[in-house]
């Protein structure tokens, strides 16, 4: 009996442990879904619906290689940009979509705004910044906004010890 009590003990700590990173992220990360690759194809947007096809395939590495090449032809493009966020974030690269996050905050065209804030939230989730991650969740959680419910859900697993 004195043998089975720190390993029931043991056992006991780790099913309260915190969640892992990994399982949190799993969980509550979700492309942003295809609505590029129906547009007409012209010589301007060929590049964009090619690495979409990877995209729109699940093929999220060869669709990040590809969107940073749309990306770097133009930098403006925010369309590519937060595709190539949740290329990177679904193929395991939080800090090179960070990169793309700060960069999509801090220009002019805010059509993504409400994305930029959410995929933020995930980008520290998968990078193991629980707590940073936890106040993003419960700031979005609290206003009027396009993920309200996803971040009540991510704050919510976030607080459970």
């Amino acid at each position: 009996m004195r043998l089975l009590l720190p390993l029931v003990l043991c056992l006991a700590a780790l099913s309260c442990a915190a969640p892992e990173p990994a399982s949190l992220c799993d969980r509550f990360f979700t492309p942003y879904p295809d609505l590029v690759s129906q547009r007409p194809r012209t010589t301007r947007n060929a590049a964009l619906l090619d690495a979409m096809a990877h995209y729109a395939q699940q093929d999220y590495a060869v669709a990040a290689e590809r969107l940073q090449q749309v990306v770097d032809r133009d930098p403006r493009d925010i369309t590519a940009r937060i595709y190539l966020v949740n290329a990177l974030l679904a193929s395991g690269d939080p800090y090179r979509a960070e990169m793309h996050l700060d960069f999509m905050e801090n220009h002019r065209d805010r059509s993504y705004s409400d994305q930029v804030e959410w995929y933020n939230a995930l980008c520290w989730l998968c990078e193991g910044q629980l707590e940073r991650a936890a106040q993003q969740a419960a700031w979005i959680a609290a206003r009027p906004h396009t993920y309200r419910q996803e971040a009540e859900a991510l704050a919510k697993a976030l607080k459970q010890p």
